[in-house]
C-alpha cells in the first residue's frame, strides 16, 4: 500500500473518531502528495515513487521543526506544542532514523567508495550519502559526521 493510500485510511479513521489534529495534519500531507504528483505529470510520471512519498514527509517534518525553534525562540509555547504534536504524526510515515553507529558506517564505505582523501573531498562523499540515508538521516547531522570522518582520515 503506497504512502498515499496509507493517508487516506488514516484520514478516514481521524474522521470517525474526531481527532482534529490528527486529521488537519494527514489532510496535509495528502495535499503536498496531489501537488506533487500534479508536478510530475508532465514528465509522463502518473503518481509519486515511495521515495519521493517519503521525500514530501520529511519536508513536512522539516518544516515542523523549524517552526517549533521559531516559536519557542518567540517564547510562544502553546503554538510550539501544537508542532510538536502534528510533527509526531509526521514521524508516524517516516522511516525509523538510523542510529549514529550505522549513519557513521554507511559514511565510511562511501568514503572507501569514492576514495575521498581529505576534506576537500567532502563533495565526492556528501551526494552518495545524501542519496543513502535521504529521510533515515537529518542532512546537517549527516554533513557533520561526514566533515569528521574525513578530517580524521590519515594525511588530511
Amino acid at each position: 500500500m503506497s504512502l498515499k493510500e496509507q493517508v487516506s485510511e488514516a484520514i478516514k479513521v481521524a474522521m470517525k473518531a474526531k481527532d482534529k489534529l490528527r486529521l488537519e495534519t494527514l489532510r496535509s500531507i495528502k495535499k503536498v502528495i496531489l501537488e506533487k504528483e500534479t508536478s510530475v505529470r508532465p514528465t509522463g510520471q502518473d503518481e509519486l515513487t515511495e521515495a519521493e512519498e517519503i521525500e514530501v514527509v520529511v519536508q513536512l517534518a522539516k518544516q515542523r521543526r523549524e517552526a517549533i525553534a521559531q516559536y519557542e525562540k518567540a517564547g510562544r509555547l502553546d503554538l510550539a506544542a501544537q508542532e510538536q504534536a502534528e510533527l509526531a504524526i509526521l514521524e508516524e510515515y517516516l522511516p525509523q532514523p538510523l542510529s549514529e553507529a550505522e549513519i557513521t558506517q554507511i559514511i565510511a564505505e562511501i568514503i572507501a567508495q569514492v576514495g575521498a582523501r581529505s576534506a576537500k573531498d567532502m563533495g565526492k562523499v556528501m551526494g552518495p550519502a545524501m542519496q543513502q540515508l535521504k529521510g533515515k538521516a537529518d542532512g546537517k547531522k549527516v554533513q557533520e559526521m561526514v566533515k569528521a570522518q574525513l578530517e580524521d582520515l590519515p594525511g588530511a
